[in-house]
């Protein structure tokens, strides 16, 4: 059985992420998407809201399973008996960090291979980040995010003003 890891933070989860997980969920037996717990960064949502989010917006895709995980990459991947990681490009800057990363990640445990899908063209501007920002100012975030990320998001920033 082919088992993939696609790993991230997913604050928020975007159009671009959406898009590579129904893409990769295609060419794998099962794919888990890893929700990463960064304990040195500070996310909009918490943990526990993002793997509800992702379980929400993929529920219809049999093969796909949301958990969350911290530490290294290649624990969760021996833990979910993986031996695939799914990543996404978005332009030629994301190549050199993602080389270093699955180099180190082959380095650890070398049954472990990294496959890189080309973000759409649409989707190839978008990071969480500028989604942030732009939903923070009140901006149009409907064509960045799927629906539930935008409501997830519009109440979020609504209860962080009151």
């Amino acid at each position: 059985m082919r088992i993939a890891v696609y790993p991230g933070s997913f604050d928020p989860a975007t159009n671009g992420h959406l898009d590579i997980i129904k893409r990769s969920a295609k060419l794998v037996d099962k794919l888990i998407v890893g929700v990463l717990k960064n304990n040195s960064k500070q996310p909009l949502f918490s943990t526990d809201e993002r793997v509800e989010l992702l379980k929400r917006l993929t529920k219809d895709m049999e093969n796909v399973e949301v958990d969350s995980f911290s530490g290294l990459l290649v624990d969760f991947l021996k833990e979910k008996h993986a031996t695939i990681i799914v990543r996404g490009f978005r332009a030629v800057s994301d190549f050199e960090y993602e080389l270093q990363i699955a180099q180190t990640n082959y380095s650890l445990d070398n049954n472990i291979e990294t496959i890189c899908l080309i973000t759409r063209v649409e989707y190839s501007f978008l990071s969480a980040s500028i989604v942030k920002e732009v939903a923070m100012y009140g901006g149009d975030i409907s064509k960045m995010v799927p629906l539930e990320t935008a409501e997830y998001m519009n109440k979020k920033f609504k209860d962080n003003k009151s």
